[in-house]
């Protein structure tokens, strides 16, 4: 046979086939004519009870009914012969006829991993073999066990059992995942004394497990609805599928198994299966379970980008980290009207979370039926995934079982994306409702509505939104206070957080409780995600955060830089770079001067900002918990010594009047108090608070000339440093078992009372920065609006006589329970002035210096900008 010709080659490729698929048939016919000759021995009444005679006797029946059998093994062992010896020549004529001509490798006899066919003949013996825990205690190599999966329905397609054709076709991967979406089950036994069971499933693929589904609690008819992915590297091998009763302390009881050949599932195909569940020790069927399975094929490389080259078996973890296509972030806030699980009328919930395979556990809050959590879980979204969120409540118990209190799911893929969702949801099984914000975002697809490269801009939803925050709809929605947009470009300078020297960026965004992400850029130091995102702004003075992460391992992330715009501070359609600071904002991030390229463009309605004002603001949901700190409890003390020596200043100076230090000054002073006090009216009061602003503004314009807005870096104070370097003399002491635990007492008893003092301290010092940033014009906007307000008053006090005025605000507070039942209390001065940044705040909102970009960065920002133009 000449393997260069073409013709021939083909010619002996087609009789090749040919008589493979001839003996191929021939195996089959005959070995399932031996199953069913087979199978009609084992249905005999005493072929495996009765021993002895009957035992023999049944034997010598059997032979008599099969006298051909010896004759079918001959025929058996003939075709596998000639099959293993047709493989063969098959095999070698591949071989020379590739190295002549690689086009033939593309083919898929080309592909094939094991280079043949597999022998028929034998994998159906491998199939039907006993297996050891074969209840019948069978030894025939022909017999199959019921239980092995035989009983399994195809309700998507499909039967069991193929013929060569299926085994050429999935020899033709080298790789395959297979997506199981476990449904439900039906007609478990009962396993526990109140009638009911707590099942869950194991799935075993050669002879290890690879996947276990979750606990369903007291049913007969679990809802599991769970999807898993499991990496199978030879398709012709058995999923064994057991399904136990979950027990507290003890050993899980056995509920029944069956078996999914996973050789009958068409490739890329998804088919419902019906697994009737048959258990050795007892007679009948124990119920069934219902999932849904798909073996997707892989190629070697997808293979390697998903295992890591060189592996024998996947890593069903590692799988999942490089597929999934968005993330889900779920900040915990509270619950309410829980049920009472304790004597004392109370419980200590704590929340489960799951989404596909993966899961979380919150903190436990004890005593209570309206627990707040304010935690926030990250997890990630599968195209071919479980969509449903779900949430159960447990009541922790420190020497039983924990309570289950109820249960929740939310349907991810209902929910709009790149948008921060606020979710009351109601238990079921239970009482009461939980509390989340749900976002999805960071999506990997290439084209996604936030993909800045094929984002176009839309001129009739741009003039809406103008039209929307005009001065003439002021009144109109009034709880929308503007539009953001960010579109975030790239970043450069960051940090290496990976061993490599490189890290794996990505970008999140938030805006009080809304949050955004980018996708990750992997192994870069300079990543360009191109990403636009969209956010409603409620209140004029929030701050954006705009935050760089690494990417870790099983999703962990490491901080690389950080940096917090407020609102108020946009230059609109101004791209530029911004600097980024360490996680206290106050210096450098670490890295080559890292930076942020940003272009934001705010649109808002000065009257109803004005209005949100007043009211209260908006609590930040993750915001850390201020724990006690001997630096943060020295810098307020400092604080208030600032504020306290102007007071001090002030009491000198009135004392000295008091004193005739100076006459002159003294006399002045006191005709001035008798005028003042006889000619004194309420309207007066704002009118001297407007002195006061007017000296705040001129000087404010006659400085600011002399102050830039990119500031210099702000070196913190070293007292965090010498915390730490107190703690690790500490460390070195080395106290004993007692002193240890006698610390820790002391530490627990004063740490509430420390940590409140610092808190009463540094919102004393805060409220005051307040006040003398207002009259400073440090926010102009702010400033003015108290400027307007005071005018107002001023007005109204000269023109209404006060009696009037205060029946006024009398009518207005006793009637405002009635008016707006749902109103949350406020004070309208305090409200106005947590708007007002303090002198901390003023640190961290200012702006570093970014360093130079190079002529080179710059005419390709140009060129990018003119092929946007274009494209618009």
């Amino acid at each position: 046979m000449d393997s260069k010709d073409p013709d021939k080659a083909s010619d002996h490729s087609s009789l090749h086939g040919s008589l493979l698929r001839h003996f191929s048939k021939s195996a089959i016919d005959l070995t399932r004519s031996r199953d069913r000759s087979n199978d009609r021995s084992n249905d005999r009444p005493n072929d495996r009870s009765d021993g002895g005679a009957g035992g023999a006797a049944a034997a010598g029946d059997d032979r008599a009914e099969r006298p051909d059998q010896p004759h079918l093994a001959e025929k058996v062992a003939l075709v596998q012969k000639t099959h293993g010896f047709l493989s063969t020549i098959r095999n070698r004529f591949q071989k020379s006829h590739s190295r002549e001509h690689s086009a033939s490798r593309d083919q898929p006899n080309g592909t094939s991993r094991t280079g043949s066919v597999p022998d028929v003949s034998q994998k159906e013996n491998s199939d039907h073999g006993a297996d050891s825990s074969d209840p019948s205690g069978s030894n025939t190599p022909n017999s199959k066990s019921p239980r092995k999966g035989s009983g399994a329905k195809l309700n998507g397609g499909g039967e069991p059992g193929q013929d060569s054709s299926q085994y050429a076709s999935l020899n033709q991967h080298d790789f395959f995942v297979l997506d199981v979406y476990l449904k439900h089950g039906r007609n478990l036994p009962a396993m526990d004394s109140s009638g009911t069971s707590d099942p869950y499933v194991k799935f075993k693929l050669g002879g290890k497990v690879v996947c276990k589904s979750k606990i369903v609690y007291k049913t007969l008819n679990p809802l599991w609805d769970e999807w898993f992915q499991i990496p199978v590297d030879d398709p012709f091998q058995q999923l064994q599928v057991k399904v136990y009763d979950h027990d507290w302390g003890m050993n899980d009881d056995f509920m029944g198994e069956s078996e999914l050949d996973i050789s009958t599932l068409e490739p890329s195909k998804e088919q419902e299966l019906t697994l009737p569940l048959v258990d050795p020790s007892k007679s009948g069927e124990q119920g069934s379970i219902t999932l849904t399975a798909n073996l997707v094929p892989k190629s070697k490389e997808e293979r390697d980008q998903l295992t890591g080259s060189g592996s024998k078996g996947a890593d069903p973890k590692k799988l999942k980290n490089q597929q999934w296509s968005s993330v889900v972030t779920i900040v915990l806030v509270e619950a309410k009207d829980l049920m009472a699980m304790d004597s004392e009328g109370t419980s200590d919930p704590y929340v489960k979370l799951r989404l596909g395979a993966e899961k979380y556990k919150s903190k436990v809050v004890d005593r209570t039926l309206t627990p707040r959590w304010l935690e926030q879980f990250d997890m990630h979204l599968y195209d071919s995934g479980s969509q449903i969120l779900e949430i159960e409540v447990f009541d922790h118990d420190a020497r039983s079982k924990d309570d289950f209190m109820g249960k929740t799911t939310v349907d991810v893929s209902k929910l709009e994306r790149e948008k921060t969702h606020r979710l009351w949801t109601e238990l079921e099984d239970g009482a009461g409702s939980v509390f989340i914000l749900l976002t999805i975002s960071g999506m990997t697809n290439v084209e996604t509505i936030s993909d800045l490269l094929t984002h176009q801009e839309d001129v009739e939803q741009t003039e809406q939104i103008k039209q929307q925050f005009a001065l003439k709809s002021s009144f109109k929605q009034v709880k929308e206070v503007g539009h953001l947009t960010v579109k975030v470009f790239k970043a450069m300078g960051l940090a290496s957080a990976d061993i490599g020297g490189k890290s794996d960026p990505f970008c999140v965004l938030e805006l009080v409780n809304s949050r955004l992400q980018t996708q990750t850029e992997y192994k870069t130091l300079a990543p360009q995600w191109n990403k636009i995102f969209f956010f409603n702004v409620k209140d004029i003075h929030s701050v954006l955060e705009v935050t760089v992460y690494d990417e870790d391992k099983d999703h962990k992330v490491e901080f690389l830089g950080k940096v917090s715009i407020p609102l108020l501070k946009i230059r609109p359609g101004e791209r530029r770079w911004y600097a980024l600071k360490d996680k206290k904002l106050l210096g450098r991030a670490k890295g080559n001067n890292p930076q942020v390229m940003l272009e934001m463009d705010l649109v808002w309605n000065p009257v109803r900002a004005g209005i949100r004002t007043f009211n209260p603001r908006e609590e930040k949901y993750t915001r850390p918990e201020l724990k006690f700190k001997r630096a943060v409890f020295i810098r307020n003390v400092n604080r208030l010594k600032e504020m306290g020596a102007g007071f001090a200043e002030g009491a000198k100076f009135i004392k000295s009047i008091f004193d005739w230090d100076s006459k002159p000054r003294t006399i002045a002073a006191f005709i001035a108090f008798m005028v003042g006090v006889y000619s004194f009216e309420l309207y007066m009061a704002p009118a001297a608070l407007l002195v006061v602003f007017f000296k705040g503004w001129v000087v404010n314009l006659i400085t600011s000339g002399f102050r830039s807005a990119d500031e210099d870096e702000f070196v913190g104070d070293d007292d965090d440093d010498d915390d730490d370097k107190d703690k690790a003399k500490d460390k070195k002491k080395e106290p004993s078992e007692d002193e240890k635990k006698s610390l820790k007492e002391k530490l627990m008893a004063v740490q509430e009372v420390t940590a409140m003092v610092q808190n009463i301290l540094g919102y004393i010092a805060s409220l005051g920065e307040c006040v003398q940033n207002t009259f400073n014009f440090t926010v102009p906007f702010l400033s003015w609006l108290a400027v307007l307000v005071l005018s107002v008053a001023a007005v109204i006090l000269y023109s209404i006589p006060i009696r009037y005025l205060v029946m006024l605000f009398g009518v207005h507070k006793f009637s405002k329970k009635l008016l707006r039942p749902n109103a949350i209390p406020n004070n309208e001065l305090l409200d106005f002035l947590s708007r007002v940044p303090d002198n901390d705040q003023l640190r961290q909102y200012r702006e570093l210096r970014p360093t130079q970009v190079s002529d080179a960065e710059r005419r390709r920002e140009q060129r990018m900008k003119q092929a946007q133009k274009k494209s618009a």
